[in-house]
């Protein structure tokens, strides 16, 4: 269980996420959603003596670190989501595990097999069902967008597709996992994820400031239920879940891919959020999508399993 606690944490985070979604800045959010967790589990670090990073190139390691997988990874899915249906975003960003698994392979030499290779086709094919919404196949519209909608904003001359933004965040994130045993090598676990997302969270206020004049007002209008959002997407879908997920791949020996697969989990986990929380309904489509996901995961922890048995 503790395997998919993060997904579960950041699919959840995406229902709770949905009524601050579009009343502030995006990278405001994801700052938010960085230091905050981040500073938890440095002051957890400190108060369980683990040690800080020994070296300026321990530091170095750690910088690199946030740079990717913190403030590059955020602003990427922030900026791109303002660009892109969220459907369609989501499935882009969920598709990482394919990276993963080439990164593993070149890198650590780790094998997933046909069946295991099949599954993350499977997954992506499901993810697809799940969360494309069903008119881009020509079928009736879903009862529900599974994942939170954001207004689309022209794009200027020379800006990037947001196809391309939640390309380059999807990679951000598979090379982030890759790299968590490089940082590891030097650095506690905790305490380089605590610091990675204090480092890379504060960028993304600074580039708030500058994107919105108007951001201390946004902030001022957010009420109660929102701020309660804020707070639960960073304490479980920031600190805990990005606490479990970073150990777990620098831990995980030989299985980086069937860890990063069970990325596909977590739009399972926000579409049957917003049923049970929010009574929101789901088309056949949608349920087939989320049957398909489940079968992509089955067949690559089912390979992985037999390999290291």
């Amino acid at each position: 269980l503790i395997l998919v606690a993060p997904f579960l944490f950041w699919g959840t985070s995406m229902v709770a996420m949905r009524g601050v979604v579009g009343a502030i800045d995006p990278l405001f959010v994801g700052f938010f959603r960085l230091v905050p967790s981040g500073l938890l589990l440095a002051l957890w670090a400190a108060a369980s003596g683990r040690p800080l990073p020994p070296t300026p190139a321990a530091w170095g390691k750690v910088a690199a670190f946030a740079a990717i997988d913190g403030a590059m990874f955020q602003a990427f899915l922030a900026i791109g989501l303002t660009r892109i249906n969220a459907g369609l975003g989501s499935v882009i960003i969920d598709s990482q595990p394919i990276t993963v698994c080439v990164l593993a392979a070149l890198l650590f030499g780790e094998r997933l097999g046909t069946t295991g290779i099949l599954g993350l086709g499977v997954g992506v094919a499901g993810l697809g069902l799940l969360e494309v919404p069903p008119e881009t196949f020509g079928l009736a519209p879903a009862v529900v967008d599974v994942s939170p909608t954001i207004q689309s904003v022209p794009l200027e001359d020379g800006a990037l597709s947001g196809e391309a933004l939640m390309f380059l965040a999807a990679q951000s994130m598979a090379v982030g996992t890759v790299m968590v045993r490089w940082v590891c090598e030097d650095v506690d676990p905790v305490v380089a994820t605590g610091w990675h997302l204090i480092i890379g969270g504060i960028p993304l206020l600074v580039a708030a400031a500058l994107r919105e004049p108007h951001l201390a007002e946004q902030i001022s209008t957010l009420d109660i239920s929102q701020w309660a959002a804020l707070c639960y997407s960073t304490l479980f879908g920031g600190a805990f879940a990005y606490a479990i997920y970073f150990d777990r791949a620098n831990s995980s020996v030989g299985a980086l891919t069937k860890l990063s697969s069970l990325t596909f989990l977590t739009p399972v986990f926000a579409a049957s959020a917003g049923y049970v929380v929010l009574g929101e309904q789901l088309a056949p489509l949608q349920l087939a999508g989320a049957a398909v996901t489940l079968l992509g995961v089955l067949l690559v922890n089912r390979k992985e399993s037999s390999e290291s048995s």
